[in-house]
């Protein structure tokens, strides 16, 4: 236990387990009100602990606590011999999470996450292997996200199967993913990804292509959950603040995603031609998707009100650009502010911008060129829940009577 990060953000304190310590570990069991995500390998504490009850829990443990508001905003305890204050505060009493966390004993967290958490053994997957994957990855222009979830896998195979890569043959892999399915149920897409990761490593890095037979799981078929356009319209008009508005607003009126939305610069916005420019969407492709009269009226508002100088939806610090996880939270807070019983993230206004423009009649080679879809057959799905084409057939009973 070197040293120890706690990240400060505006509704927890986190702290993430970049191996596993069970000194550590133990320690934040231990304390009242925080719980363990076991997907992000982290102990959270829904409300925080303060810096007196930091230093009185670790002791005389080094300690850098890192908050939003600067890259350089640290506070940092324990360093060089540096005596902890003396504390007598109390620490907090027990927070229910919103989240559907059970209360456990150390003993019963640690029995848990057998395989969320790694062995203080050596790194299977060792930082040789994680550069040779990142360099190959980077040659083929991968995006930051890819390269991270590429490493990751790999590294999460190799310490759950506890072997190096080179000792793990075709019959291990496959253990491995049915003890994925079976114990952490993941969905499809996520076990997917997993065997892209593996197949790329095993095929690039090692000339192997016996785990090229890795067989995929099927997609669930799965239909987008939509809303009406008088749902539509109570989600934007329930929404008071103008930054989120506007954020609403631009995804449902131009069928953004949420990465496009939350990058998006002045810049790209051209009000005298109604466009917005789309840089390095998804598969890293620009593209022009159309900008509503409404969407630009309320902008010219919008310029008004705040300074916009580079990012449209200024973060924190406002030199960089809105958290995606910032903008899921504003729409499902605006859906739930609205009254509406529909679970619809903010994904879910991009699938409603691509139904109400087919209903209207708009040729579905038009959709897939504004969401920016490589096939046709991604953005045909949306046929299946478009009233103008299925949702509008009379039921032969109606015929009767």
């Amino acid at each position: 236990m070197d040293i120890i990060y706690a990240f400060c953000e505006s509704e927890s304190l986190r702290f993430p387990f970049f191996g596993y310590d069970k000194n550590l570990f133990s320690l934040l069991a231990k304390q009242s009100g925080g719980f363990w995500d076991r997907d992000n390998r982290e102990f959270v504490f829904p409300r925080g602990l303060k810096d007196d009850q930091l230093k009185r829990i670790f002791s005389d443990i080094p300690c850098v606590k890192v908050t939003p508001e600067s890259k350089f905003n640290f506070t940092v305890f324990g360093f060089f011999n540096r005596p902890w204050a003396d504390v007598a505060e109390p620490l907090p009493a027990p927070v229910p999470s919103n989240k559907l966390y059970k209360k456990l004993s150390p003993e019963e967290i640690l029995k848990q996450s057998v395989f969320s958490i790694p062995d203080s053994e050596p790194e299977k997957f060792n930082e040789g292997w994680q550069r040779k994957l990142d360099d190959e990855l980077r040659l083929r222009k991968y995006s930051p996200r890819t390269r991270n979830a590429y490493i990751y896998f790999n590294k999460m195979l190799c310490q759950t199967l506890k072997k190096p890569p080179e000792a793990i043959q075709p019959g291990d892999i496959k253990r491995f993913l049915g003890f994925i399915e079976k114990e952490k149920a993941y969905k499809a897409a996520s076990i997917n990804l997993i065997i892209s990761s593996i197949k790329f490593f095993y095929r690039e890095i090692m000339n192997d292509s016996a785990i090229s037979e890795l067989y995929r799981p099927k997609h669930d078929a799965k239909l987008p959950q939509i809303l009406s356009k008088e749902e539509m319209k109570k989600v934007i008009s329930a929404e008071k603040n103008i930054k989120h508005r506007l954020l609403l607003m631009l995804v449902y009126s131009s069928g953004l995603r949420v990465s496009e939305v939350v990058t998006l610069k002045k810049s790209h916005i051209d009000l005298t031609r109604k466009i917005i420019f789309v840089e390095q969407g998804k598969g890293r492709k620009d593209r022009y998707t159309l900008l509503s009269e409404n969407a630009a009226d309320f902008l010219v508002q919008y310029y008004d009100t705040f300074n916009i100088e580079t990012w449209l939806f200024p973060g924190q610090p406002k030199t960089n650009h809105l958290s995606i996880r910032s903008a899921q939270h504003i729409v499902d807070k605006a859906v739930r502010n609205a009254g509406v019983t529909k679970r619809v993230s903010i994904h879910g206004l991009r699938h409603t911008f691509a139904t109400h423009l087919l209903e209207s009649g708009t040729d579905i080679r038009y959709i897939q060129t504004l969401l920016g879809h490589k096939s046709i057959s991604t953005t045909e799905r949306y046929t299946h829940v478009a009233k103008k084409n299925v949702l509008a057939i009379k039921s032969p009973l109606d015929t009767l009577f």
